[in-house]
C-alpha cells in the first residue's frame, strides 16, 4: 500500500519553523511520507504568522498554490494567523481544516477523515488561554543549523504585537527538557543550533498558576545558556533574538568569554524615540539600548548586531522618524530588519491617532533599509583580508556553497562537497555583488600559517 503522503510550507519565523519540523516528524512515525511542497501531497499543511498584512495575504496565496499542485490536496492551516483569525480561514476556497494554537501539536487527532471539505473547511481552535502548555521542539533535516525552541508565549503587551493574542501567555520548556533535546540534536551530526522563541530572555517565567500563586522562577535564561555550553557534540550556539532589557550585561559577559555561543546578538529596538517607544509599551529607553550595544561591543569588537525596527507606527512624526534613523546611523549595528507597521485587529495600535499615510511608511522603510545595506558593508568590510570560521551549507547556485561566520557574516565560496555541514577556516576575500562576503576555505591549519607568516 502507498502511504501517504504530507507536505509543509512555513511562513514567518524560526519559531515556526521549528514548530513544523516537529509536527512533520509526527506525521512521519505516522507512516506518512514527507514530500516537497511543489509535489502535490495527500495533505498540505501550512503553518502560518500574522505579524503583518502581508503574512495574511502570503496565507491565501499559499492556499491557492496547494491546490495547483494537487488540487485534492487535503489543506490544513496552522499557526498565529490560524488562532487570530480562523473563521476567515475556513472561509478561504479550499481550506479543509484550521487548528488553533492548543490544538495544531495534536493534529493526527484531526484528519483521519482526509475528505475535501465542500463548504467552509472546520474549525478546531480554542481560546488562546487553553495554550498554556509548553510543547518542546526543533527543526532537523532542512537546513546545516537546528531551531531548537525553548521558550513560547509572551507576557508582554506591546500595542502593536499580536503575538500575545496568538500564542498565549510565556511558558517554557525545563533545563534538562532543553539539554535533551539539544543531546539528540548533536547526535543527528548537526554542527549549530539556534535558540529560539518569541521572548526567550524570559525564559523561565509561565509555570501555571495554582490557587492565585505564581512559583518563583527556578532557572533563568543565563542558567540556561550555562548548561547548553557543556554539551559535547554541538559547535556553535547562537540566540536568535532577546529583548535589550533582558540581555543583560551578566548575558554579554557569558556569551564573550564562551566557546560555544558565537558573537551574533539581535535585539528588537523598533524605534529611536522615546516618545515612539513609550506609545508602543516597550519596556525600555532607547538609551538602555544603546548601553546594551556599547556593552556588547567593548566585550567583543567583532560582534554582529541586528536590530528590528519599525516604521510609521501612529503618531510617528517626521521628527520622530529623524531622531530613530539618526540614532541607528550612530549606532555601532551591522545590520536591520525594517518592519512597515500596519494595523493589526484587537491592538490598542489600530485605535491611535496620528494615521501615517501608507506612502510615507514606505518612504521610511526604504531610508533605513538603505541604511541596513550601508551598515553590513561596513561590518562585512572590516574583515576583508582575513580568517573567519565558517560553517558552509549548500547553496542553490551551481558549483557555490554558503554558509555563516560565528558573528553572522554570509560567505560563498566555491563548492567542495566535502565541505558541507564543516566548520572551516577561510580567508575573506570581498563583497560580490549579491552582497556576500567571497571566500576561499584555507587547507593549511591555522597553527601551520601563523608559523609560517611569522617566518616569512
Amino acid at each position: 500500500m502507498t502511504p501517504r503522503t504530507v507536505a509543509f510550507y512555513t511562513l514567518g519565523c524560526k519559531l515556526n519553523y521549528s514548530e513544523t519540523s516537529s509536527i512533520k516528524r509526527l506525521f512521519e512515525e505516522q507512516g506518512y511520507l514527507g514530500v516537497k511542497f511543489e509535489n502535490g501531497a495527500d495533505v498540505c499543511v501550512i503553518n502560518t504568522c500574522s505579524v503583518t498584512d502581508f503574512a495574511d495575504r502570503k496565507c491565501r496565496k499559499t492556499v491557492r498554490q496547494a491546490l495547483k499542485y494537487n488540487p485534492q490536496a487535503f489543506v490544513v492551516v496552522i499557526g498565529c494567523y490560524a488562532q487570530l483569525k480562523p473563521q476567515e480561514i475556513a472561509n478561504i476556497e479550499g481550506v479543509d481544516l484550521v487548528l488553533g494554537a492548543a490544538e495544531k501539536f495534536r493534529i493526527l487527532d484531526y484528519i483521519d477523515d482526509l475528505t475535501k471539505s465542500t463548504d467552509k473547511g472546520m474549525v478546531q481552535a480554542g481560546e488562546v488561554r487553553e495554550a498554556k502548555e509548553f510543547i518542546n521542539s526543533f527543526s532537523f533535516g532542512d537546513r546545516t543549523r537546528s531551531f531548537l525552541k525553548v521558550q513560547d508565549g509572551c507576557n508582554y503587551k506591546c500595542s502593536f504585537c499580536t503575538i500575545p493574542l496568538a500564542r498565549g501567555k510565556s511558558r517554557s520548556d525545563t533545563i534538562p527538557s532543553v539539554v535533551a533535546n539539544a543531546e539528540k540534536i548533536a547526535a543527528m551530526g548537526v554542527k549549530e543550533i539556534v535558540l529560539t522563541g518569541v521572548n526567550i530572555g524570559d525564559f523561565g517565567e509561565g509555570t501555571e498558576v495554582i490557587e492565585g500563586v505564581r512559583p518563583k522562577k527556578e532557572a533563568l535564561f543565563i542558567d540556561l545558556i550555562r548548561e547548553l555550553d557543556k554539551i559535547e557534540g554541538i559547535e556553535r550556539f547562537r540566540i536568535s533574538s532577546i529583548e535589550p532589557n533582558l540581555c543583560t550585561n551578566e548575558i554579554i559577559e557569558f556569551v564573550a568569554q564562551s566557546d560555544l555561543f558565537v558573537p551574533h546578538f539581535h535585539m528588537p529596538l523598533q524605534s529611536g524615540s522615546n516618545k515612539i517607544l513609550k506609545a508602543m509599551r516597550r519596556r525600555y529607553k532607547k538609551e538602555l539600548y544603546a548601553d546594551r550595544v556599547a556593552s556588547i561591543k567593548h566585550r567583543m569588537p567583532h560582534a554582529c548586531i541586528g536590530v528590528d525596527v519599525i516604521v510609521g507606527f501612529p503618531g510617528e512624526t517626521e521628527e520622530d522618524f529623524l531622531a530613530s534613523y539618526h540614532f541607528l546611523q550612530d549606532l555601532d549595528i551591522s545590520y536591520l530588519h525594517v518592519f512597515t507597521y500596519s494595523e493589526r485587529p484587537n491592538t490598542p495600535a489600530a485605535e491611535m491617532e496620528g494615521i501615517v499615510p501608507i506612502e510615507e511608511r514606505r518612504r521610511r522603510n526604504k531610508m533605513l533599509t538603505i541604511l541596513s545595506e550601508k551598515k553590513k558593508r561596513h561590518f562585512y568590510n572590516q574583515f576583508a583580508g582575513g580568517r573567519r570560521e565558517v560553517l558552509f551549507e549548500v547553496h542553490k547556485k551551481e558549483g557555490l556553497m554558503t554558509g555563516f561566520t560565528d558573528n553572522y557574516i554570509k560567505i560563498e565560496a566555491p563548492l567542495e562537497e566535502d565541505k558541507l555541514n564543516t566548520i572551516e577556516t577561510v580567508q575573506l576575500m570581498n563583497i560580490n555583488e549579491d552582497g556576500l562576503m567571497e571566500a576561499t576555505v584555507m587547507d593549511i591549519p591555522d597553527s601551520i600559517f601563523e608559523l609560517l607568516r611569522e617566518v616569512y
